[in-house]
């Protein structure tokens, strides 16, 4: 295949969250996403709710993923799942590779209480498009 090069490609790294945040909560026992510190809930800086996307010295991006899971689950196989799902869409859909993903378990919920929906997860406009 031959590739012309018309211009350069910019992806965003809030593009770059929004990805991995939707990915990681449509893992099978995955309940929330959690900030991992209390100031990130009122700082416009950390718009990706419990996703933390950095650059390692190689250059290579490393994910940092704080979740809340559901009461009865396997831990590591979630956490294994996230790690998987979270590669493949943020590959899929912007063809970058993610080195790392670290998940980082912050909870357990009970069975009982309602999971988040992603419209509060991102209040990003495109999403209200999806109902």
């Amino acid at each position: 295949m031959i590739t012309e090069n018309i211009g350069e490609i910019v992806i965003s790294p809030r593009v770059l969250e929004v990805i991995t945040g939707i990915a990681a909560t449509k893992v099978d026992g995955v309940h929330s996403l959690h900030n991992k510190k209390a100031a990130d809930t009122l700082s416009k800086a950390s718009l990706g709710r419990g996703v933390y996307l950095k650059n390692d010295e190689s250059g290579d991006v490393v994910a940092d993923i704080y979740v809340y899971l559901q009461y009865g689950v396997n831990v590591p196989a979630v956490s294994i799942a996230v790690q998987k799902a979270v590669k493949t869409a943020v590959y899929d859909m912007a063809e970058v590779t993610v080195a790392q993903v670290n998940v980082h378990v912050v909870g357990i919920v009970p069975e009982k209480t309602p999971k988040p929906d992603l419209n509060s997860l991102f209040s990003e406009d495109f999403l209200n498009e999806q109902n």
